[in-house]
């Protein structure tokens, strides 16, 4: 098979389409023919060298995320046939013709997605459905911050949380991504190059904040962000593009009672994302096959440019996923 290969820790000049074999199906496992995946930041990082794949998954082949149709199954596994097509997450080797995952892990695609949309789909929604709804227990009325809301995850987020019946206050360095993530429901924007996100925000709210925050970003945002958050509210740290390290008060945290912590998928063990994928397969999937929510897509590249891709995604002008199609 064809598989994109990370030569060495580097730029996009690095990534080199190489023959690999064909994985082979174990037990309760599924061979997955990939149609289509998507480019998220983590494999920018591991192609620098800087994210090493966790165990079990290929070092040098990135790819967090796949679409395609089950092309063998192993001794024992029953809930897919040859031809169901399927979409999920993996811990890497996601830029490859095929990949075997446990059948559990496998989630249906809707009908009414092309193989495009579908790859849009898992790292951003499950991610951004975990987050809100397993971390940060998002409930209706509810006000939510979306650092970075052009994102794969911020336009997921914007959607999920909005469906749920909250509302949505995000931010970004780009007055046309709050102008396209309005579209997708959410109610105020805030543009962090000319705006100080705490003032902003408190003036939105009437000084009553936010009860949950869902960061993409960290670095200077997390610190204002938790300015803004009301008493006994919730943050969850997601990603770092912005700097891992920053200054807190602790003070703040003590006085409103705010509960904060980070979440990760990667490196989760297998059961927790098979009850990840079933638990969204009931509750998410309906909202997409309805049309209700869509996976936004914002370019789309053959593997054979992959290198024009990353450098897309690098430039920071993408809104919503990019993904590449074999």
């Amino acid at each position: 098979m064809k598989a994109l290969v990370i030569t060495k820790p580097g730029g996009p000049e690095v990534l080199e389409l190489m023959d690999r074999p064909v994985p082979q199906p174990g037990p309760g496992e599924i061979r997955v023919r990939v149609h289509a995946s998507a480019l998220n930041r983590a494999d920018l990082l591991q192609r620098r060298g800087s994210y090493p794949a966790p165990p079990g998954a290929p070092a040098d082949i990135p790819g967090l995320e796949y679409a395609g149709e089950v092309d063998a199954v192993g001794e024992g596994a029953g809930l897919w046939a040859v031809g169901n097509r399927v979409m999920g997450i993996v811990g890497g080797g996601g830029h490859a013709e095929y990949v075997v995952v446990h059948e559990r892990e496998g989630i249906r695609i809707p009908q009414n997605l092309s193989w495009e949309e579908a790859a849009a789909i898992p790292e951003a929604f499950l991610t951004s459905y975990d987050a809100l709804f397993r971390q940060l227990d998002l409930t209706v009325g509810e006000r939510l911050l979306v650092l970075a809301v052009g994102s794969g995850v911020g336009t997921a987020a914007v959607q999920l949380a909005g469906a749920a019946g909250a509302t949505v206050i995000g931010t970004s360095r780009s007055a046309g991504k709050l102008k396209r993530a309005a579209e997708l429901g959410m109610e105020i924007g805030v543009d962090t190059t000319k705006e100080d996100l705490a003032e902003a925000v408190n003036q939105a709210t009437y000084g009553s904040g936010v009860h949950a925050v869902m960061d993409l970003v960290g670095g200077p945002l997390l610190e204002a962000s938790l300015r803004v958050v009301a008493l006994r509210g919730r943050v969850v740290v997601v990603g770092t593009t912005g700097g891992s390290k920053v200054e807190v008060d602790l003070g703040l945290l003590l006085r409103r009672r705010i509960h904060m912590f980070g979440t990760v998928l990667r490196s989760r063990p297998l059961e927790e994302k098979i009850a990840l994928a079933r638990e969204f397969s009931g509750a998410v999937l309906p909202l997409i096959s309805s049309g209700r929510i869509r996976p936004v897509v914002d370019s789309t590249f053959p593997f054979s440019q992959v290198r024009k891709a990353h450098e897309r995604m690098e430039s920071n002008e993408s809104f919503g996923k990019i993904v590449l199609t074999w």
